[in-house]
């Protein structure tokens, strides 16, 4: 007889991709983890949308755009378990910075007045997704289950709390996996 494997899908958003860089450092404990998961949207296997029955939606990043808004929200609707994974889902991170000035000093610093700009634009293309006033936390746009501190959270953060899912306990990080001196 075969047990059902848990859903997981990964996503990030406004970030630096350091949170999944992060996960994959569970190297060999990978292999473990996927007796019991099967990944849907990931990077791991490239499926564009998150399915409708996903268990565990683990989301990087900030939300900064309208692309981010409406995958944020896919995952919520989708994902039983929705965790924001390090600094940036949790508060906005390092592309929160942009937040204390204007979107629009921010878009002519980055593209009319910088050094070396030989033709100044602001991007305007119906392909690119529409930046938000500032970057928010996932808690901001939608309800956040679990939060996984670190920039990036360490393998063994993942680790703990995925196998402690799985067993079907309240995750719980000790003191020596989140301390930050």
């Amino acid at each position: 007889m075969t047990t059902k494997k848990v859903k997981v899908a990964t996503v990030s958003l406004a970030g630096c991709f350091g949170c999944h860089m992060s996960f994959l450092d569970l190297d060999e404990r990978l292999v473990d983890l996927v007796e019991h998961v099967q990944f849907d949207r990931s990077p791991l296997t490239d499926i564009e949308h998150c399915s409708d029955d996903c268990d565990i939606g683990l989301i990087e990043g900030g939300v900064c755009n309208s692309e981010n808004v409406h995958v944020l929200r896919e995952f919520r609707k989708n994902c039983k378990i929705l965790v924001a994974v390090g600094a940036c889902a949790i508060n906005g991170g390092l592309p929160a910075m942009r937040n204390h000035i204007s979107l629009e000093d921010c878009l002519n610093e980055a593209y009319m007045d910088g050094i070396g700009i030989e033709n100044p634009q602001i991007p305007s293309d119906i392909e690119l997704p529409l930046l938000l006033d500032k970057v928010y936390p996932l808690h901001e746009v939608v309800k956040i289950d679990y939060f996984l501190p670190g920039c990036p959270p360490s393998a063994d953060v993942f680790w703990a709390f995925l196998t402690d899912l799985l067993a079907g306990r309240e995750p719980k990080l000790p003191y020596e996996l989140i301390h930050f001196d």
